[in-house]
């Protein structure tokens, strides 16, 4: 007899070829599944349990081409999960966003606790003062907010620790969109794995390198809406050789720094009209 939600284990070598074959397996092997976001006709997810492992979190090729959306929009979420350039955005009283990751990875609030807790600082002190230790986590769940809101918190849990001078890190995720979302979260969280460990290696004075990478999702699945577009992803690995379908970073350089000058661009926009920007 088969399991209920399927059980997906994979190793790869960078996060291009991990992102590829994780969502290849929700599609392969994801039981059938209705969602909380389903419209009337629209077929049922493919989901899966996930635990795929990259053995080194910047191995290039880094980026897959085929995610979807641009260098600009992944740019944009990489800064703000690790520089929180969203964070004045988390005005729920007026329908604008009601938490960030970043904001609750460095200023967790607990009413009537005292004082927001910094937990990245937190993390980089653990790892400090002992980098073998198996305490140095962060979380984002609010039960007392969460469990009422629309869009609740997918990110759960960091956890981080140093073996050797590799500094692992294991992303624990609620629900997790695997074909519009997994690869720019996993994106993201690599980068933050790397300012950690830069941020450790200073306080121990030798080098910490980002190295494993696990992304561990209760709930890895594709959305019945998205099924043409993702077939059409099927039809470019057919096409394509991996090489074609990945990118290095170093060939992608130029655009991002052109992201980050439109992003720069769109934050003091911001700052002026009040408005969202990118």
């Amino acid at each position: 007899m088969g399991l209920s939600l399927p059980v997906v284990h994979i190793v790869a070598e960078n996060l291009a070829e991990g992102w590829e074959r994780a969502v290849l397996a929700a599609w392969e092997q994801g039981t059938r599944v209705r969602t909380q976001y389903d419209q009337e006709g629209e077929p049922e997810s493919r989901d899966v349990a996930l635990f795929l492992v990259v053995r080194d979190a910047f191995a290039e090729p880094r980026l897959h081409r085929a995610f979807p959306g641009g260098i600009v929009e992944l740019e944009v979420y990489r800064r703000e999960v690790v520089d929180g350039i969203h964070d004045h955005w988390i005005k729920p009283e007026e329908g604008m966003w009601e938490y960030t990751y970043h904001e609750r990875l460095a200023a967790y609030k607990v009413p009537g606790l005292g004082p927001p807790v910094n937990q990245l600082d937190y993390m980089v002190e653990a790892l400090s003062r002992a980098p073998h230790t198996r305490r140095a986590q962060a979380i984002t769940w609010q039960p007392w907010q969460d469990a009422g809101i629309h869009d609740p918190a997918c990110l759960q849990r960091i956890w981080c620790r140093i073996i050797g001078d590799e500094l692992v890190m294991n992303i624990h995720m609620r629900s997790n969109d695997a074909f519009k979302a997994a690869f720019m979260n996993m994106y993201a969280f690599t980068d933050l794995q790397r300012e950690i460990a830069q941020r450790v290696s200073g306080r121990l004075g030798r080098a910490i390198r980002p190295g494993q990478y696990a992304h561990i999702a209760d709930s890895f699945h594709i959305y019945g809406e998205d099924f043409a577009d993702f077939e059409r992803f099927l039809d470019t690995l057919k096409k394509r050789t991996f090489e074609e379908r990945t990118w290095r970073t170093s060939e992608v350089a130029e655009i991002i720094a052109e992201a980050e000058e439109q992003i720069t661009r769109s934050i003091e926009q911001e700052r002026v009209t009040g408005r969202k920007g990118l």
